[in-house]
């Protein structure tokens, strides 16, 4: 059991929260909720031991094991990715060694009644002691698995981790945690970087095997089905529900109809007994009652409305022209690199109006296709984009293609169009900028938020073919759901890469699967996808195919 008692963070005058006292029990999976900027990531890092509170403590059992993912992390570059793994078990190896070389200095030595000699028997019957207690486990087997079920191939095990991307070291990070069987894993955003079948073993790893867990997520799915508990951080305090994500919303909104039955409550008494102290202050045969009143109003402690949004913003992208009937046809299209073959033979027809998903582990394909359709790389076969296109592509990287130079306001209102114009502040304010941050330059904007911009910014512009790769990486919950109506309203045709399943559930009306050089089309929604293949995606991961 960890314990958090009276946590308080201030820095500059101001208070992230104050007071915070909660329980970690053995089983917990607990969701840490709560808008960007309540303090969420800061609360995790004093949890891991990372960060010092301004006042109060986190009390844990002293063998425990707290393992922590941050959002941003790098390994280290001077090892294959089957060497940084195994660096879980790193205690466990040096423990082994450590009792080789006294072995090995008994052997050499003759001085067998010298107190040298039997304090080296003496470390070595310790450490044996610890060493064989613990339980027998086959560390390369468990390595592998591991490495496989988050989507590396055998093949990339003797690779050094420098050949790959930070989402891919990001996720030896979480093979190195998961290894360790952590008494509690704090994991800070694990789904950003990892594709659809990674997460489902993600989630049957943390709800079958792991102990107690604490998560800040975006991804809905993930947390309703790995979470049975919720602790929202808002207005400086916590709230702690024995819920998952989506009851925890209905008991939330219970919460804020009663304080604010309670809040008009208050208000109307603390109006009486002002108007009360008008009408009598100065009366002398009411002096006793109206400082009595005057008193109570002192001590009277205001209730707060927990915060939330009622902006019902609704985004349409504007009209565009009608596009022809087919704007996407691909024909045996086939894409290598030296010896390395992306994919080949294939086929892709996208019709008007059809609003599909690329679905595949990462390094299939998926981005490589798009960048096939919107001709920025060279390829062999067939691949066109129909009469009367006008194409909106959100790239990985679109962040980047932002002038630096113009503020937040300023992307925005030059492509906003009509009576769009009067709604920017609220526009922005839905994607997590409001106040001075619409007046800051992009160049002093971080990654995120560049991101968040650049998604804005494509929302109003006019066109007929949407393609959005990993759109939700940078979005809190909120933004997603507008990006989402938005989509669902959009009459174009829609491409979308992404490994969020609530966001896609009731997007796509087809799947196109980038699996073992194919493109495989399948008429069905990514529920009926997901269903189809959830067990043969797990049995193919313990099998080690």
């Amino acid at each position: 059991m960890i314990s958090v008692d009276n946590l308080a963070v201030e820095f500059s005058g101001q208070t992230l929260f104050k007071d915070v006292s909660f329980v970690i029990n053995d089983d917990d999976k607990i969701a840490l909720m709560g808008k960007n900027g309540a303090g969420k990531s800061t609360m995790m890092k004093i949890i891991a031991g990372r960060q010092t509170p301004t006042r109060g403590k986190v009390q844990c059992p002293k063998d425990a094991v707290i393992a922590y993912l941050p959002q941003h992390l790098l390994t280290d570059d001077n090892s294959t990715v089957f060497e940084e793994a195994s660096k879980a078990f790193g205690k466990v190896f040096e423990l082994r060694d450590e009792m080789a070389r006294l072995n090995k200095e008994l052997e050499t030595r003759t001085d067998y009644e010298s107190e040298a000699y039997l304090s080296i028997i003496d470390q070595v019957t310790d450490l044996g002691e610890i060493y064989y207690a613990l339980e027998e486990v086959n560390y390369d087997a468990e390595v592998e698995k591991t490495l496989l079920g988050l989507g590396f191939k055998r093949a990339d095990f003797p690779r050094p981790t420098s050949e790959f991307s930070g989402g891919w070291r990001m996720r030896i990070e979480l093979a190195k945690i998961l290894l360790q069987k952590p008494d509690l894993i704090l994991l800070d955003e694990p789904t950003n970087h990892i594709d659809i079948e990674s997460v489902i073993w993600l989630e049957d790893f943390l709800i079958n095997k792991a102990k107690a867990v604490l998560v800040i997520s975006h991804d809905k799915a993930f947390i309703d089905n790995i979470t049975n508990r919720t602790i929202e951080v808002t207005m400086e305090r916590i709230y702690d529900y024995k819920a998952n994500y989506s009851h925890y919303l209905q008991l939330r909104e219970d919460r804020r109809v009663h304080q604010l039955k309670a809040f008009k409550e208050q208000q109307k008494q603390i109006a009486e007994s002002k108007r009360f102290i008008e009408r009598f202050k100065g009366t002398y045969s009411k002096t006793n009652q109206v400082s009595s009143v005057e008193r109570m109003l002192e001590k009277m402690e205001i209730i707060e409305i927990d915060e939330v949004d009622n902006a019902a913003l609704k985004l349409r992208f504007p009209p565009c022209n009608r596009s022809g009937d087919y704007p996407v046809i691909a024909k045996d299209l086939c894409k290598r690199y030296g010896d390395l073959v992306v994919f080949k033979d294939a086929n892709m027809t996208i019709e008007r109006g059809e609003k599909v998903s690329f679905i595949g582990r990462n390094g299939e394909g998926k981005s490589t296709m798009i960048k096939a359709i919107m001709g920025e790389i060279e390829f062999e076969g067939e691949c066109k984009l129909g009469h009367n296109v006008e194409v909106g592509y959100f790239a990985q990287n679109q962040a980047s293609l932002l002038d630096p130079e113009l503020t937040v306001f300023q992307t925005v209102d030059e492509v906003a169009k009509g009576d769009i114009r009067t709604q920017i502040k609220n526009i922005l304010g839905r994607f997590m900028f409001s106040g001075e941050d619409i007046d800051k330059k992009v160049s002093v904007l971080s990654g995120g938020e560049r991101t968040r911009l650049a998604m804005v910014k494509l929302l109003l512009e006019p066109i007929n073919l949407l393609i959005l790769d990993e759109p939700t990486n940078h979005l809190d919950l909120k933004s997603k759901d507008v990006l989402k109506e938005a989509l669902l309203s959009f009459d174009g045709t829609l491409i979308l890469v992404s490994h969020d399943r609530d966001f896609l559930q009731g997007l796509a009306n087809k799947v196109f699967e980038f699996k073992d050089k194919r493109v495989i089309e399948h008429f069905e929604t990514i529920d009926d996808f997901l269903i189809r293949n959830r067990l043969e995606n797990l049995k193919e991961i313990d099998l080690g195919r």
